[in-house]
């Protein structure tokens, strides 16, 4: 394909362009973002045993995550001619779902028998998650095709990211101000937790559907926004394929496991989520039992990752100077200071002062994940071309979902293992958050420490070791896929 000639019929690519996939991250996470919810409104409020949730979260999860590779595919394959786009088109279906599909594992029916609290989970998240597949695989797919320059990538995945910042910031600061309540007696006395010495706490269920109801609104209004402003200035149907080759996920599968940039970044992408989604209910109870201020949650955790917010405005010039990879591997080394300083705080008897090692903790390991969090989907749309450069075949929906699939296997076995630890550090669920132990508060804070080490780890692994496209070897691959595209046309 003449790329030149392509582009001069299309607007050129600015700032119209950054802001509108922006709101699409921030679309998606209206919805994304209220997974963490999911797990403590049917621990605490639902008051469904860690074991059940743990199996029933693990079991949707990989249906999910199988799925998610079945509908890139699906889009790889549909050749049809949208009057928008295949891929705004495909965006538009899931949007619509997600109007009201994130509130229906939200059902506050805490009286219900175990067997119909079950049923509605499993019903609830298979809707909630297939709407959210079929928007999102597409969206991310679309990076690759917005534009061809790696410095234009690497803006768009910076503006990705801001639009999750923002799209995170509703259910992670407001929603636990919103849905958290302090509990009182009937004489306006406070009831306090006669182990930790904390005031017992409650989750108000009513409110999270409710809540649900309004982020879905507000995401569809932003990806309305986005499909309206963005530009695909790439061929969505460029991929060179036999038509009547079908889907084999196996062979795809395979594949996949061959690109080490794909693999490399997708396995950083499994410790971010470990860090940042599997370790959410833990937080959450760690805030309600141990320091006492569930509804202050979010905010701490929001003052953790605002250092991610500081590479933004200079990633352009990093990338142009150092690379992606090199310096997302910096920060992979700042991220494991912060996760061994995270171990400091369960030590501290004193509440304020381990609350605010616990931050500082945060803030190093937040700097460290800040340029990884803005070029983490350039890093996918290199890997997508890395997949041209080797195979000959584009398929930007299969790679990218298959990312998506691993992801999504980490969000579903990561929070599983999670609630099955809480079981084993002592968490009772007949109990509420009001009558935990000594024990099992601190055991929640070990947890946490944990967890953020584990994914600074990962991150490691994925960035350092296995993700071999540096700044060299991505410029040579850049200019041989140009040539290559020179001869075919």
């Amino acid at each position: 394909m003449d790329t030149s000639k392509t582009n001069k019929e299309y607007r050129k690519f600015g700032m119209r362009d950054k802001i509108a996939y922006a709101a699409g991250d921030f679309g998606c996470n209206m919805s994304f973002s209220l997974k963490g919810t999911v797990q403590t409104f049917w621990l605490v409020y639902m008051m469904l045993e860690t074991g059940l949730l743990s199996g029933l979260l693990l079991a949707v999860q990989i249906w999910d995550a199988i799925n998610d590779p079945l509908i890139g595919s699906m889009i790889d394959a549909d050749r049809r001619k949208y009057r928008m786009g295949k891929f705004k088109t495909y965006i538009l279906i899931g949007a619509i779902g997600l109007l009201v599909a994130g509130a229906l594992v939200f059902i506050p029916v805490p009286k219900a028998p175990v067997i119909i609290k079950a049923i509605l989970f499993i019903l609830g998240y298979i809707i909630w998650d297939a709407c959210y597949t079929v928007a999102n695989v597409p969206y991310g797919s679309m990076l690759s095709l917005v534009t061809e320059d790696a410095g234009e990538r690497a803006q768009l995945s910076t503006w990705r990211s801001v639009g999750s910042i923002f799209g995170n910031l509703l259910p992670n600061i407001i929603l636990p101000m919103l849905i958290w309540k302090k509990v009182f007696d009937a004489d306006g006395n406070p009831v306090m937790n006669a182990e930790t010495g904390k005031q017992v706490q409650e989750l108000l269920g009513e409110r999270v559907f409710i809540a649900a109801l309004i982020m879905g609104i507000l995401g569809f209004i932003a990806f309305l926004f986005m499909l309206k402003n963005i530009t695909i200035r790439v061929d969505e149907n460029s991929v060179k394929t036999n038509d009547t080759e079908k889907f084999n996920i196996v062979k795809a599968f395979g594949n996949f496991m061959k690109n080490r940039p794909a693999v490399g970044a997708t396995l950083a992408a499994m410790g971010m989520f470990l860090g940042m989604n599997a370790a959410t209910t833990a937080v959450s109870i760690m805030f309600a039992i141990y320091f006492g201020m569930a509804e202050l949650s979010g905010i701490v955790q929001l003052i953790g990752f605002l250092p991610m917010l500081i590479f933004m405005p200079f990633i352009k010039k990093i990338v142009a100077k150092w690379g992606k990879k090199e310096a997302s591997v910096a920060g992979t080394f700042v991220s494991l200071a912060g996760g061994v300083l995270m171990f400091v705080f369960p030590l501290i008897s004193d509440r304020n002062l381990a609350l605010v090692i616990y931050i500082a903790a945060l803030c190093i390991y937040g700097m460290g994940m800040g340029i990884y969090t803005c070029v983490s989907w350039a890093l996918m749309a290199d890997a997508i071309d890395y997949n041209e450069w080797k195979t000959g075949k584009r398929e930007e929906g299969t790679v990218y979902s298959l990312h998506s699939f691993f992801r999504k296997l980490a969000q579903g076995v990561g929070p599983s293992l999670v609630l099955l630890l809480m079981g084993f550090l002592g968490y009772n669920s007949d109990l509420g958050v009001g009558a935990q132990s000594a024990a099992t508060a601190n055991n929640m804070c070990w947890l946490v420490a944990g967890l953020y080490m584990f994914s600074a780890v990962m991150q490691f692994i994925g960035l350092a070791v296995i993700y071999n496209l540096d700044k060299k070897t991505l410029t040579k691959m850049q200019e041989e896929m140009a040539e290559r595209r020179v001869v075919e046309n």
